[in-house]
């Protein structure tokens, strides 16, 4: 089983600016993905989302997600993260949250404006905590 704190996965995770897919159950049990901005922060996937939006009240019902970040061209790669998600509301966190991974997707020029927009009150702090990473980085090899 792979790690995120693998150098190979970690660099994977950590390149550019590619979204991840976040895997969770709606409220009446159907499968839902949903695209997500992220960071990794130690052996953590961490992202911010609404505490009201629908992923948020999921997230509040069943702690249980799965993220896949994958590369969409040769050589074609995976990372899949399987785990439970912890909240957290304090504002701090979540405002140098927000604009970390602002900064990762907007740029450094645009993420105090976007990490102010979105560390606020009612916005939660995912940390994703894995119990099962799985990894191939080159499916043509």
């Amino acid at each position: 089983m792979a790690s995120i704190s693998d150098p190979d996965v970690r660099a994977f995770l950590e390149h550019g600016s590619r979204t991840g897919k976040l895997g969770y159950t709606a409220r009446d049990g159907r499968p839902l993905v949903t695209p997500i901005w992220f960071v990794v922060e130690g052996d953590e996937i961490v992202f911010n989302t609404g505490g009201n939006t629908a992923k948020g009240a999921a997230i509040a019902r069943d702690p249980r997600l799965t993220l896949c970040v994958d590369l969409e061209e040769p050589p074609y790669g995976f990372v899949q993260v399987q785990g439970t998600a912890v909240t957290s509301e304090d504002p701090d966190e979540l405002l140098r949250t927000a604009t970390r991974i602002a900064a990762r997707y907007v740029g450094e020029e645009r993420a105090e404006e976007f990490g102010r927009r979105n560390g606020v009150p009612g916005e939660l702090v995912v940390r994703l905590r894995p119990t099962r990473v799985l990894a191939n980085l080159d499916v043509t090899a």
